[in-house]
Order: structure tokens, then C-alpha cells, then sequence
């Protein structure tokens, strides 16, 4: 393990005293493509302004103890959960959904886990982009398992301090995740909060070797990590990566990136470095133009050529110009959300800050006068769409996904992808619906019902069933 304390030098130490989020293991993956830092006003990344040969990753390049020989982890001694999807990864591409779904809302949260029951792999529960008062990751993670579903939890330190963090990391391995996402997470400034004062006691290092600690204990839950190759410093992601793997990961979801193309030089440079762990791809999955204007708002330059556009047709310019409008309208928790730093799984993105410290959950949108979904500029300036192009758009994003996922999983060394993806208020099930038909499409799986469904079937009375 790359120990920062020991070969940093000075001028890295100052980089991550200036850091917002005191990183020790630095950048994060919300460095925008002109090396800003993710907090509105800061300025450049602190890391970014480091010679390279300053950067003391350069080490994991070395020979020694990395991830490189790190064997894929065995499903003997697992949990229950945790073993039935290494053992599905090992036999078949898997899916881990995007978890859309409202913030303090377990209707909400159990109505897109229903959809996906049965048929995604694992659901990623990542940070709300805008709301960020929301169920805590193990209490959403045991909802999840009501529903039949197991749950991939992401933890950011944002929030939390190190001892909060490892409570929330024990809890989610007792409520039965089957993976824990890493992530060091946004900054506060980002989302409706931006008064709330942030932590960020560790870095997603720091919870890589806290989660990696925990399932040695008990054999409990994966611990994924995010990797952000078209982050600046690109040609610098992946040494950070390889630290993070020597840390205690064993799952690795490649963030948006460009097409297939793109993502087969970032896998195979992660294989060729060694890494003999599972290899998640995130696929962005649009279903309406609001959806469209969401991820525009956090991969905008890494989807695919014309991807939103063989989608959404003449309304994609307008889902890119709505990606940087701030909604008129509040979040569920009264106050408008801040710019959406949204990338995972991730939600999170889909991973660290990239893949999933935002992309799960983004920033909510407007509702239409009929109380139903309406894809709307900050101005109210959104005209309704008629339903036959609404339809048109939600069929074609589904071909769409469902085509990039199939061409994913094509690539050597890719085990399974990520739908990633958000939807506004009122939304969610209906994306939820959109990512369980893609996979049923890839896997050519059946839909099956949830445990909540069994046990009240439609049009049964609670009574007649039994308590829930």
C-alpha cells in the first residue's frame, strides 16, 4: 500500500492542505475537463497544479504488493448474497442497476425496486445530487432486501467522520449488502445543503481499506471503487486507481468515458497492470428528455457520438442546455438544488466521485401542471411533449442502452455493466422499468415479482395475506 505520508513531497502535502476535501489520496474524479475543482469559485484542482513527477503514485508502477496479484475474490465463505453474485459473475455478464428513486420516500425507493427485482444483479444506491438529506445507506440497503433486491451501497465523506463510517460500513454488511461503493463524495457546496459543514475526516482510500477490513471479518460485502479515465489528469488515473486496489478493492466500475473504444484502453490497461478483480462498465441509460438532460449534466463529452441524439432526436439541444439550468422549482427538502455535480453509479455517480458520487441520483426536475413529469427549462420555457414522441423516445433509449451494453460487454476483461442514470420527481419507477427491460434484453432473463409483491399480491387484502 502506497503510504502518501512517506513519499509525498512538499509540494503534494500543500496540494492537499488546499484540497476542500483534505484529500490525502487526491484528485477526486470531479475535476472538470479544464482542471477546475468541483467547488464552484475554488479554481484549478490543487492537485491537477503538481508535477508529475512529484505525484507519489508513481510506485504502484513498480514492481511489489499490488493489486496486481490480487486473486478474484472466492464465493466460498461469502454471505449468502454476496456468494450468489460471485457465482453469477462467474458464469455471465452482470447487471448493477442505478437505483432511481426519491429521497426520503421508502415508497418511492420500494415502487424501482420492484421494477428491478428478479432481474438486475444488485441495485447501486448512490448520493441524490440534489437533495442531500437522505436514508441513510444501510437503512436503504435493508429496504432493498424486503424487496428481494440485493444492494450495492455506496459510502461517501462528505458527511460522516471515520468512526461514523465504519458503524455505516458494519451495518450495511448486517443488512446484507452485497457490495460497498467507495467513494470520497461532493463537496457540500454542491446540492441543496451547501450551509451544511463538510467532513471529510477520510478520502475513498481510507473506506476501501475500512470496507476491505470489515468483509475479512465477516465475509461480507464487495468493495468497489470508481475509475475515471477521461478525469484530468488522464494520462495520471490510473496509479491512483491501482493505490485504491492495493487498499482492499476488488470490484472496478470504469466510469463514463466515450464509446466502447475509449473504455477497451481503460480496461485493458487496468488488466495489463494486473488486476484480476471484476471490471463493471457504466452505460448511460435515457429514457425521456428529462433523463437526457440529466446525464448531459455529468458526462456531457464522455457518452458516446450522438448518443442522446439517436435518442432524443431534435430535443437533445435543449436537454443539454436544460443540464445547466438551475430548476425553478424546490427539491423535496424545500430549497433549490445547487449545480449538479452528478456522476454514479453515481450515482455518487458511479463511482468515486465520478461513477458514484453522483450519477444514481441527479439533480430533481419540474413537474408538469398536471402534476406529471415535464421536461422544463429553469424559465417554465419546456413545452409538453406529445405522448407518441414521448413513447418514441423512451423505446428508442431503451435500444439504445440495451445496443451500448451488449457492445460493453463485448470488450476482453469487462465482467458486467452499470446502468447509470437519474430521473426528476415523478420519474423514477418509470427509469426503473426502462433499466430492468434493458437487462432482461441483455441477460434474456425473465421478469419475476418481488417478495413484497408475493406476499400481497394484487387485489388481496393486507389482512387476508398477513402482516408485512
Amino acid at each position: 500500500m502506497v503510504d502518501i505520508g512517506h513519499l509525498a513531497v512538499g509540494g503534494w502535502h500543500a496540494a492537499a492542505d488546499r484540497c476542500p476535501k483534505k484529500m490525502d489520496y487526491g484528485p477526486c474524479a470531479g475535476v472538470g475537463t479544464d482542471g477546475s475543482c468541483e467547488v464552484p469559485g475554488f479554481g484549478a484542482c490543487s492537485f491537477v497544479q503538481v508535477d508529475a513527477a512529484d505525484w507519489p503514485y508513481a510506485a504502484t508502477l513498480a514492481a511489489g504488493p499490488l493489486a496486481a496479484a490480487r486473486p478474484e475474490p472466492p464465493a466460498a465463505g461469502r454471505q449468502p448474497a454476496v456468494a450468489a453474485f460471485l457465482a453469477a459473475a462467474g458464469s455471465r455478464p452482470v447487471v448493477v442497476a442505478d437505483l432511481p428513486a426519491e429521497p426520503l420516500s421508502a415508497a418511492s425507493l420500494r415502487a424501482s425496486a420492484a421494477a428491478l427485482a428478479g432481474v438486475a444483479d444488485a441495485c447501486l444506491l448512490g448520493d441524490h445530487g440534489g437533495a442531500r438529506v437522505q436514508f441513510p445507506p444501510s437503512y436503504r440497503a435493508r429496504l432493498l432486501a424486503e424487496e428481494g433486491v440485493p444492494a450495492w451501497v455506496g459510502i461517501n465523506c462528505r458527511d460522516r467522520n471515520r468512526v461514523a463510517i465504519e458503524g455505516e460500513i458494519a451495518a450495511c454488511v448486517d443488512a446484507g449488502a452485497v457490495g460497498v461503493h467507495c467513494v470520497t463524495g461532493d463537496h457540500s457546496a454542491l446540492g441543496h445543503r451547501p450551509e451544511a459543514r463538510a467532513v471529510f475526516d477520510l478520502d475513498s482510500v481510507g473506506v476501501v481499506r475500512r470496507v476491505a477490513a470489515a468483509a475479512a471479518r465477516s465475509g461480507g460485502a464487495l468493495c468497489s471503487v470508481a475509475h475515471a479515465p477521461a478525469a484530468p489528469p488522464t494520462d495520471r488515473r490510473l496509479p491512483r486507481l491501482l493505490t485504491k486496489i492495493d487498499a482492499g478493492a476488488d470490484v472496478v466500475f470504469v466510469d463514463h468515458c466515450g464509446g466502447p473504444g475509449p473504455v477497451a484502453e481503460a480496461v485493458a490497461e487496468l488488466r495489463a497492470a494486473g488486476f484480476a478483480g471484476l471490471v463493471l462498465v457504466c452505460v448511460p441509460v435515457v429514457t425521456s428528455t428529462a433523463s437526457a438532460a440529466v446525464i448531459a449534466s455529468f458526462a456531457t463529452g464522455r457518452l458516446p457520438d450522438g448518443y442522446l441524439e439517436r435518442i432524443t432526436g431534435t430535443w437533445a439541444a435543449r436537454a443539454f442546455t436544460t443540464a445547466n439550468a438551475t430548476p425553478a422549482v424546490p427539491t423535496p427538502n424545500g430549497t433549490p438544488p445547487g449545480r449538479g455535480a452528478s456522476g454514479t453509479p453515481a450515482a455518487d455517480r458511479t463511482a468515486d466521485g465520478a461513477p458514484a458520487d453522483r450519477a444514481a441520483d441527479p439533480a430533481p426536475a419540474d413537474r408538469g401542471a398536471d402534476g406529471g413529469p415535464a421536461d422544463r427549462a429553469a424559465n417554465g420555457a419546456w413545452p409538453t411533449i406529445p405522448a407518441a414522441e414521448a413513447a418514441e423516445i423512451e423505446a428508442a433509449g431503451i435500444a439504445e442502452g440495451t445496443e451500448l451494453a451488449e457492445r460493453m460487454l463485448e470488450i476482453p476483461g469487462v465482467d458486467g455493466v452499470n446502468l447509470s442514470g437519474g430521473a426528476p420527481p415523478g420519474q423514477e419507477a418509470a427509469l426503473a422499468a426502462a433499466m430492468a427491460e434493458i437487462t432482461r434484453r441483455v441477460l434474456g432473463v425473465a421478469p419475476a415479482r418481488s417478495r413484497r409483491q408475493a406476499r400481497h399480491p394484487v387485489g388481496a387484502s393486507r389482512t387476508a395475506v398477513g402482516p408485512a
